[in-house]
C-alpha cells in the first residue's frame, strides 16, 4: 500500500486484510518518482507465476495524482513481471461510485429513468468524492455543475482538469453565498453533496425552490446533515416540503463498503488464476452498479 500522506489509512488496510490478503504493508510519503522502483521491487522478488498474487494499492487524498501513480505503476510493469493494482484515495473513489450508483437505482425505481439528460449539480466539487461522482456522472451522460463554495475559479479549474483527463463537459458555479446555492440548487433534478464533515451544504431554505429535484444525495455521516432533510439511513425516503427523495450517507456507505471489500477480493482471485487486475474510480462504479441492480 502507498501513499504520499504521512500515514496509511487504518480503514484501507482492514478492508484489505478483512478481504483476506495475507499481509499488508504501507509505505507512507511515497513521491510520483517513487512509486516506479518501489513497484519494480516488489515484482522482481517474485517469479513471474507469483508475482500476480502481490497487489498494489494507491490511497492518499487527491484524485489526480493517485490516478497519476496508478499510472506510473503501471507503466513500471511488463510481461511476464504484473501485479494488479487499484486506487482509492481516502476511500473515494469507491464512496463517489455507491453514491451515483445509489442515485441511479433510486431514479431507476422511482422514476424509471438513469442520468442521461438530466441536470446534476455537485457540492464539493474540490474534494476528491465530488471530483469523482461529477466525472461518473457526466460519464453516464448527465449534465453537471460544479458548485464552488468559494467562487466559480477553483471549480472551473476542476472542471478544465476534467475535460481534459476524462473528455467530459461540465459547468463551474458559484456557490458562495445563500442565494447562489439555492439557484443552482433550482435549476438540479440531481444533487450530489460531497462537503467536509459536520457541514451543512444545502439548507432547507436553499432547497426550498427546487420544484425539479427528484434526487438528493449526502455522503456527509456526521451531525449535521450536509443536505438539510436528507437523514443518514435514508435510501429513497421522501424529503421534508419537497417531491425530492433522498439518500443519506449509511445508504451509500453500505454499498461503499461492499465496493472496496468486493474489489480487493477481485485482486486476490485474479492472483490465485495468475492474472492481473487495475481498478480506478469507473471500475469502482461498475462494481457498485452491479450492486445495487442486485
Amino acid at each position: 500500500m502507498m501513499t504520499p500522506l504521512k500515514h496509511m489509512s487504518p480503514f484501507d488496510v482492514n478492508m484489505a486484510l478483512d478481504a483476506g490478503f495475507d499481509a499488508v504493508l504501507p509505505y507512507t510519503q511515497v513521491t510520483d518518482a517513487e512509486v516506479r522502483p518501489l513497484v519494480q521491487d516488489a515484482m522482481f522478488s517474485r517469479s513471474p507465476e507469483n508475482c500476480p498474487r502481490t497487489g498494489i494499492f494507491i490511497g492518499g487524498k487527491n484524485a489526480i495524482q493517485a490516478l497519476d501513480m496508478l499510472k506510473a505503476a503501471k507503466e513500471a510493469m511488463f510481461p511476464p513481471f504484473e501485479l494488479s493494482v487499484f486506487a482509492d484515495p481516502a476511500g473515494s473513489f469507491t464512496t463517489a461510485a455507491a453514491m451515483v450508483a445509489c442515485v441511479e437505482k433510486v431514479l431507476q425505481k422511482n422514476f424509471n429513468r438513469d442520468l442521461k439528460g438530466l441536470k446534476v449539480a455537485v457540492f464539493g466539487a474540490t474534494g476528491v468524492v465530488g471530483f469523482c461522482s461529477a466525472v461518473i456522472s457526466a460519464m453516464e451522460g448527465a449534465r453537471v455543475t460544479l458548485g464552488g463554495h468559494d467562487g466559480s475559479a477553483r471549480v472551473q479549474r476542476l472542471s478544465d482538469e476534467m475535460k481534459a483527463r476524462f473528455q467530459v463537459e461540465t459547468m463551474a458555479a458559484d456557490g458562495s453565498d445563500s442565494e447562489k446555492r439555492a439557484a443552482i440548487a433550482a435549476a438540479s433534478d440531481v444533487i450530489l453533496a460531497a462537503g467536509p464533515a459536520g457541514r451543512v451544504v444545502l439548507s432547507a431554505q436553499e432547497l426550498a425552490g427546487a420544484k425539479n429535484l427528484l434526487i438528493a444525495a449526502d455522503v456527509n455521516a456526521v451531525p449535521p446533515a450536509g443536505i438539510e432533510g436528507v437523514g443518514v439511513h435514508d435510501d429513497g425516503k421522501p424529503m421534508p416540503g419537497l417531491k425530492a427523495l433522498g439518500i443519506g450517507a449509511l445508504a451509500i456507505g453500505n454499498v461503499k463498503y461492499q465496493t472496496e471489500s468486493g474489489l480487493f477480493k477481485r485482486m486476490i482471485e485474479a492472483g490465485d488464476a495468475g492474472k492481473v487486475v487495475a481498478f480506478d474510480f469507473r471500475d469502482a462504479f461498475a462494481f457498485a452498479k452491479d450492486l445495487t441492480r442486485s
